[in-house]
């Protein structure tokens, strides 16, 4: 490629936040990720999704640089994802599970992240350590789960990276701090960041994402609006009953039928309960319980078990 082309190529990379073109990555005779391409706008919060093993964490640490592909390229504001050096001037990262220095208080740690890192604006961090409770004189080795993940997220929300990285953030937390990240992420929208976020959890993806991108198998399957993702959605139902079962069979909105014993049968719901509510009547129920399944529940019932 000639420099013209290749400063063209540059241009185009950096009017994206991501670029990813036809990433693959291969471990042995396992094909972790495979062609993915995906553009990430800037100030965009971006929901990266698909049942365990779909590949997600692999091509976050491709686009980290932490791996190098089998073939083609990633790039972050233009940056190859591969000179970590560069590509680390423009993002901040919150993995799933946050090791911390473990003689480090939590204030020694915060002060050293915020020194390698692209810059923070220590105001608006002091606030953060506020609102998520932190407790800063405790050594790292003291923290419980959700404490290490709050020192990873006030360290990247208080950085002015123009992209935030958040595998699984959320973890070890509590609701109400789970109700702070989501606004710290909508601030960071704000202010223009952009954030690619990996998450289990549809309530969260569908508070705070603009666009989503589902991975299967190591590839991309679809990205998706919030409008697209909601067909996803399921309810589990659990009923218990006296007698005979409940007639469920080509009842509208009803899916993924199990009898669990003689007395209980398990399904998913969707779209209006009339239908299923009728049928239950019919039988002698005796206790309904219902909840939100997880994505991963979501993601075997849409695809099918072949996804295992």
């Amino acid at each position: 490629m000639s420099t013209v082309a290749a400063l063209s190529a540059r241009a185009l990379d950096s009017s994206a936040a991501i670029t990813i073109d036809h990433l693959s990555k291969r471990f042995g005779r396992t094909l972790a990720v495979d062609d993915l391409s995906l553009r990430v706008s800037h100030g965009e919060v971006f929901g990266f999704l698909g049942p365990n093993g779909a590949g997600k964490s692999t091509t976050i640490r491709l686009l980290l640089g932490l791996i190098r592909p089998t073939a083609g390229v990633a790039r972050v504001f233009g940056d190859l994802a591969g000179d970590v050096r560069a590509a680390h001037r423009h993002l901040a990262y919150v993995p799933a599970d946050v090791a911390l220095w473990p003689s480090l208080t939590g204030a020694e740690i915060l002060e050293l992240l915020a020194r390698v890192g692209p810059g923070i604006d220590a105001a608006y961090r002091g606030e953060l350590i506020d609102r998520f409770a932190l407790e800063l004189d405790k050594p790292g080795k003291a923290y419980s789960t959700g404490n290490r993940q709050k020192v990873a997220l006030v360290a990247a929300f208080a950085t002015r990276a123009p992209l935030l990285v958040l595998d699984e953030p959320t973890i070890g937390l509590d609701p109400l701090m789970e109700r702070e990240f989501r606004r710290c992420v909508g601030e960071a929208r704000e202010r223009g960041q952009t954030v690619f976020l990996s998450s289990h959890q549809l309530g969260e993806v569908e508070a705070l994402c603009d666009r989503v991108g589902i991975l299967r198998a190591g590839r991309l399957v679809e990205i998706a609006t919030l409008a697209d993702l909601r067909r996803l959605q399921r309810t589990v139902v659990e009923v218990s009953y006296r007698g005979g079962a409940p007639s469920l069979d080509g009842v509208e909105g009803v899916a993924a039928v199990e009898r669990l014993d003689g007395s209980r049968v398990r399904f998913t719901l969707s779209g209006p309960p009339a239908p299923a509510l009728r049928a239950l009547a019919a039988s002698e129920a005796t206790a309904l319980s219902l909840r939100e399944p997880s994505l991963e529940e979501i993601f075997l019932d849409y695809y099918g078990e072949d996804e295992r």
